[in-house]
């Protein structure tokens, strides 16, 4: 028999008895890291986390598909780099192609996480193995009209978003404060 979990809602901001969408079986995604330097404790603290979930939610019963992406192109470092990528730039910097510096950190994550006895997820998808799938999101969001193109990039219209929806809900933050 299951144990009863309570879970934090960030939408409702309380604690809610958790109950899966499937009967025994759970499917957990986590954003994992953008391979262009050694872990730290933004990376440790995420994955020990769901490391310890993932391991509570089996112990009680559950079957879990634990999905922990490696972003491994496409992260921008700030918003004034127009559009340079980290890991594009440390390659340039070390002199090395962008794939040779994501294997390598991806490498030293993984070395990481064994030695913080954090198990490893079902699945580890790269952002890279899903360009086609990312390309038609996007697509979809400008074609419902929350967002917009300039100057050959693509930005998400929080305005826009905000009439229909509330912009920040889960974040507990307000339009005026990211605009």
């Amino acid at each position: 028999m299951k144990q009863n979990l309570l879970i934090y809602n960030t939408l409702t901001r309380s604690k809610e008895l958790f109950k899966p969408l499937h009967e025994n079986h759970v499917g957990m995604y986590v954003c994992g890291p953008t391979v262009y330097g050694d872990a730290h404790l933004g990376h440790a603290r995420p994955a020990i986390t769901f490391d310890i979930l993932f391991r509570y939610l089996q112990e009680i019963g559950y079957k879990v598909r634990y999905v922990r992406n490696i972003t491994d192109v496409g992260h921008l470092e700030h918003d004034a780099d127009e559009g340079e990528d980290k890991i594009a730039k440390k390659a340039r910097l070390e002199q090395l192609e962008p794939m040779e510096v994501v294997q390598y950190y991806l490498n030293r994550y993984h070395q990481a996480m064994e030695a913080l006895n954090v198990l490893p997820p079902s699945i580890e998808p790269h952002a890279s193995g899903h360009i086609i799938e990312q390309i038609q999101l996007v697509k979809d969001i400008l074609d419902n009209g929350f967002a917009y193109e300039s100057e050959g990039s693509v930005y998400f219209d929080v305005v826009k978003y905000n009439q229909q929806y509330h912009y920040g809900k889960l974040s507990g933050r307000n339009l005026d404060d990211v605009i």
